[in-house]
């Protein structure tokens, strides 16, 4: 199984959603709370060349993006064969 890295905020609906998606496919993922930003959140914004919106999702360290990425690789049929490595 792929390692699945998601960095994500409280009370926010896409990081949920994207979440939600993943716990769906009983993928395992590691989960970084940036709320109150600090160190991961600066390890966010260089892994995903800038972007600091959440959820920032990497798979087998390769950048997804966010929630509407994820679902549109679900939709292509391209993320379960990401997942499984």
């Amino acid at each position: 199984m792929a390692r699945v890295e998601i960095y994500t905020r409280m009370f926010c609906g896409y990081c949920t959603a994207a979440k939600r998606l993943l716990a769906g496919k009983d993928v395992e993922f590691e989960e970084y709370d940036i709320t109150l930003g600090g160190p991961k959140r600066a390890e966010m914004l260089q892994r995903a060349n800038g972007r600091s919106s959440v959820p920032q999702i990497f798979i087998d360290d390769v950048h997804v993006g966010g929630c509407d990425d994820l679902h549109a690789l679900d939709e292509a049929d391209r993320l379960d064969p990401m997942l499984t490595g």
